[in-house]
């Protein structure tokens, strides 16, 4: 597979809301690293992208540094039915006209915190990002030792590091107030898989534009303090405009690698009017949706409790009429990288395009005994029904398949599952009949209209690749794997969420990074 990089080998303008960033052309990665128009570096860790420099002396081997974690309990009393969320709002001006200008200097530019440690900790470059992180310690001491100048050695740091037992007690008003929908019965249909189409044959990657963080098209960190984050999962919101939603957000304090720092906000949304014509420049942010001047919201509440729910992530967003919807997964806690305990997969919706957003009460999946299915789902509208794809909790599964009417989303009882051949209401949460092997992570999905064709983007676990397979009907079956680009190309990638706008031909998607996590528009060729 022929791959190059889409802007440092000349200038390309890339139209930002009505900016204009010209990235810094060089001809070698290793003498000056990728800036854009504001002098601001695209990566604030050595470029992992093809024709990355060395990094470190010549020959001189790099020794990791050793963390050592003490453990020790703490006990953490948890309200329940809880808080009402906060849809505190604030307008989202528009692009400034200067795109190196900094509406918000005061609230961007002061020193972070020492130290810049946070509610979640790295993990390490193991890529596991919005679905991978820790609480980080409370406390350390380090050494580093070192008999030689010439000699490295690594460093040794002990950290107390908290176990949280939470204890939920009465307190909030966060009480449902949906009524639950009535018990739906939906009968038990037979239905056949369509012979597989040939595996995609990809061409031409490139990295087209960082979407979010320091030296980003719209540089999120200054004007909505979008410093670090990940995921970026798209879906049509209207006519002529896509919702982005990302994963764990963090502003000052944040620093390289994976999810750490200050101001963390579980999940934060904007949104991009960039022409499909123009994606090939790069796809800007022109607004997310703010809870004061320069700063991001969280959209979906989270209790941010570990052993709990540490996090809210977004999994999937579709528009159906004046209302967006968005699956979520409520992480009860994080584990060994790649790995994560949900307590349930859900629904949320939007009636006001998407700056406020409710929970539904009732259109959850509950993870029984750890095992479940549709913890981590996509779902995509087509031909009257919803189809829910869906995974367990972390990256070692395999995706199965529900569907709904779009009239009875939000009715749980109203689903079918597949299973050997037959769309049937199973009810135990874990049947299913795997649609293709896995392990699967951050499973994307689209129905491409023009060459009616199914399209599933995720992260191939064993080849550590984003990888698409193609079918003609959403049960398949489904052609076997095709890599769209490497983690040897991109160290620690995850992600591979799909734009809206892809074609049959020109495929655009998203990736993140662990190391420098954030996360940069893709584009490849499919013959």
């Amino acid at each position: 597979m022929r791959r190059h990089l889409a802007v440092p080998l000349a200038a390309l303008t890339i139209a930002a809301g009505g900016a204009v960033f010209v990235p810094t052309a060089t001809a070698d990665p290793v003498q000056a690293p990728r800036t854009n128009e504001c002098g601001e570096p695209l990566r604030v860790v050595p470029d992992s992208g093809p024709g990355a420099p060395h990094v470190g002396p010549p020959g001189m081997p790099h020794l990791p540094d050793i963390d050592i974690k003490v453990p020790y309990p703490k006990i953490v009393p948890v309200p329940e039915p809880g808080p009402k969320p906060d849809n505190t709002r604030f307008p989202s001006p528009p692009p400034p006209v200067n795109p190196c200008e900094d509406p918000c200097p005061d609230l961007t530019n002061p020193a972070p915190p020492a130290g810049g440690s946070g509610p979640l900790g790295s993990l390490g470059s193991t890529g596991t990002g919005s679905a991978g992180s820790s609480f980080s310690d409370s406390g350390s001491a380090s050494s580093t030792g070192s008999a030689s100048s010439a000699l490295p050695f690594p460093k040794l740091t002990l950290r107390t590091s908290p176990i949280t037992i939470p204890v939920p007690v009465p307190g909030g008003d966060n009480f449902p107030t949906t009524p639950r929908p009535p018990q739906a019965h939906p009968p038990v249909q037979a239905d056949a898989p369509v012979p597989a189409p040939a595996v995609p044959h990809v061409s031409d990657l490139s990295e087209v534009s960082k979407v979010t963080g320091p030296g980003s098209i719209s540089r999120t960190d200054k004007r909505f303090q979008v410093n670090a984050t990940d995921l970026g999962i798209m879906w049509q919101a209207a006519p002529g405009k896509v919702a982005v939603v990302f994963g764990d957000t963090f502003g000052k304090g944040w620093h390289p690698e994976g999810a750490n720092g200050t101001d963390w906000r579980s999940n934060t949304l904007g949104f991009s009017s960039t022409p499909a014509k123009d994606l090939s420049k790069g796809m800007a942010i022109d607004s997310m949706v703010q809870d004061k001047r320069c700063h991001a919201a969280q959209v979906l509440a989270s209790r941010h409790v570990d052993n709990y729910e540490i996090t809210t992530i977004p999994t999937s967003g579709f528009a159906l009429g004046n209302r967006q919807y968005m699956s979520y997964m409520s992480v009860k806690s994080w584990g060994v990288p790649g790995t994560w305990t949900t307590n349930y997969g859900g629904i949320a919706y939007s009636d006001d395009g998407g700056s406020v957003w409710t929970k539904d009460p009732w259109a959850k999946w509950d993870n029984i005994f750890g095992m479940s299915q549709f913890q981590v789902s996509a779902m995509v509208p087509e031909g009257g029904y919803v189809y829910m794809f869906g995974t367990p909790n972390g990256r070692l599964g395999t995706v199965a398949l529900a569907r709904v009417p779009q009239d009875q989303l939000l009715n749980k009882t109203a689903y079918q599952y597949w299973k050997s051949g037959t769309w049937t209401p199973v009810t135990n949460g874990f049947d299913g009949t795997p649609l293709f092997s896995g392990p699967v992570g951050e499973l994307s999905m689209r129905y491409d209209a023009d060459s009616k064709t199914w399209q599933a983007g995720y992260l191939d676990v064993a080849t550590n690749s984003i990888v698409l397979r193609e079918a003609k009907s959403p049960q398949g079956a489904w052609s076997g794997p095709a890599t769209l680009v490497s983690g040897n190309q991109y160290p620690s990638l995850y992600g591979g969420f799909l734009h809206p706008w892809s074609t049959g031909k020109d495929l655009y998607f998203t990736i993140s990074q662990w190391n420098e996590y954030n996360v940069y528009l893709m584009h490849v060729k499919l013959d």
